[in-house]
């Protein structure tokens, strides 16, 4: 054998061993890109499921809680409330609920009760619970930032026992509400079949617990608000008026965030938010959060609006006044807003305004700032002040459930993300104009918080300005409340206990004769 036959078969035994690894590797990638396992996920294209076995009855526990000086003993009820056919009578899914009745109350119809849900939609109602107005709520520190782990839980001097009962509801698909089959699942999905399930629950809920006559308070918190506006409405229509809508954080007319007029809320909230992290001139740094909101509508709803609405007729003069202000408000380099046509969406004004510490804003509460891992980013990377909570709240609140309310559960308790399908316009402002017509006794409070870029504040100012309804409604039935929060304005300390000032007064206005 000569040696080039021996280089040539070297060369052939290379190639094989590299054709080897190639294979070996190529097979380690297609195990890594296997189809997922979609365990985690209820899935309501199936035609069959597990059988759940709910309690025969509620779970009742005793308890009590002192709240301003006054000891409340209290009644926690867990249950699952059946959603029937209204035709066939066939239970076509459970909602679960937690009921907080005060003990020894003779007088029902001088005892609120409020129906309280979170958003999404698909999200359950466990941030509202632990967080701002059941007994117990998930410790954090003074601003809201969340400690290290193991989290835990402490006794709520903002409960809303205060001001009547408390029932907790988890929409179909989120927490552990489940439909009886999964193609019963999408007849819960979309905003009209939202609102007839929590209606069908209210009234299958006064029912069963032989509440009729007393004083209904509807409230939630972002698409809960769309929720909470609809049912004022529909509640109404089928002769179930509510006397009180509490909105936290609102989004119930879309229209707000449609053509240029979404550019308003934006631009608006980022002005609060660079207030916020001092990043304005000495002058705008003396102003109160109040005084900076209102040089915020001044702006955006004077020159800046003007300035959209003209577009390409708007002379050179008009825009260069309008981008020095902008930048001026909002502490942007001039370039960059010039850049953007004087529209500076939120990723890259969130990446641009602490670029120079390698941080971002966040959405959900623009006061908390995370590390951005890619620091010339032009958007974020994940919402840092959503991070801060998703975890702590499932861990306490499952700790709470099995320990105190005797209540376990072996399913997935689902915080967010399991909806049904979904569909229809978030515009439930229609039902509020509706039931206010009909019911003009009703009283609404909306709450804002200026550092909400989900849920930003003007454009619901805009909504409520624009409302179709009587003079006097909207100088005696409508009122609001300002927090320098964010989304969930109860995770701060001192803002929660001045959001729950508020809805006492509120539900006192609203029981006036």
């Amino acid at each position: 054998m000569n040696n080039r036959t021996i280089s040539r078969l070297q060369a052939f035994s290379f190639v094989l061993v590299v054709a080897a690894l190639a294979v070996s590797a190529a097979a380690q990638q297609r195990g890594g890109t296997a189809t997922p396992n979609t365990f985690y996920r209820f899935n309501y294209a199936l035609d069959q499921m597990q059988p759940i076995n709910y309690p025969e009855k509620p779970i009742a526990t005793k308890h009590s809680i002192k709240l301003n000086g006054e000891v409340i003993p209290y009644t926690a009820r867990v249950g699952f409330m059946p959603i029937r056919n209204a035709t066939t009578g066939v239970s076509e899914g459970h909602l679960f609920y937690v009921y907080y009745a005060k003990d020894g109350v003779l007088d029902k119809s001088k005892r609120p009760v409020w129906f309280l849900f979170n958003g999404g939609p698909g999200a359950a109602t466990i941030w509202l619970h632990m967080g701002a107005f059941g007994p117990k709520v998930v410790q954090m520190g003074p601003d809201g930032m969340v400690p290290p782990p193991p989290y835990t839980y402490i006794d709520n001097p903002n409960c809303l026992l205060d001001t009547g009962d408390l029932v907790f509801i988890d929409a179909m698909g989120t927490g552990y509400s489940r439909p009886d089959k999964p193609t019963y699942g999408p007849g819960f999905g979309g905003v009209d079949n939202d609102l007839a399930a929590f209606g069908e629950f209210i009234r299958s809920f006064l029912n069963f617990y032989n509440l009729w006559g007393s004083p209904l308070f509807v409230g939630g918190e972002s698409y809960g608000t769309t929720r909470a506006a609809g049912l004022a409405g529909y509640l109404t229509d089928r002769g179930c008026p509510v006397n009180g809508v509490m909105l936290l954080s609102a989004i119930f007319d879309a229209n707000t965030r449609a053509g240029e007029q979404r550019h308003l809320g934006t631009a608006a909230t980022e002005i609060m938010t660079s207030h916020f992290h001092k990043k304005l001139s000495p002058e705008l740094q003396k102003l109160s959060v109040e005084q900076m909101a209102a040089e915020a509508r001044r702006f955006v709803g004077g020159e800046y609006l003007e300035y959209l609405i003209d577009g390409a007729r708007a002379t050179a003069a008009q825009r260069e006044s309008v981008l020095n202000n902008f930048v001026r408000l909002s502490g942007l380099p001039k370039s960059f807003v010039d850049q953007y046509d004087l529209r500076v969406p939120l990723g890259p004004y969130s990446t641009e305004l602490l670029r120079d510490r390698h941080l971002m804003t966040s959405r959900l509460d623009s006061r908390f700032a995370g590390w951005q891992i890619d620091g010339g980013d032009s958007n974020t990377s994940f919402d840092f002040s959503n991070a801060n909570i998703e975890n702590c709240f499932l861990t306490c609140f499952q700790a709470y459930l099995r320990n105190e309310l005797n209540y376990a559960n072996d399913l997935i308790y689902y915080v967010s993300g399991n909806a049904p399908p979904w569909s229809g316009e978030y515009n439930t402002v229609i039902n509020l104009e509706n039931a206010f017509a009909k019911n003009p006794h009703m009283k609404l409070f909306v709450g804002f918080g200026f550092y909400d870029f989900a849920t930003a504040f003007l454009p619901v100012e805009w909504t409520l300005d624009h409302m179709r309804v009587s003079d006097e409604v909207r100088k005696n039935s409508i009122s609001r409340g300002y927090y320098a929060a964010g989304h969930m304005v109860y995770i701060d300390r001192k803002e929660a206990a001045r959001y729950h000032a508020d809805l006492v007064e509120f539900v006192r206005s609203a029981l006036l004769k």
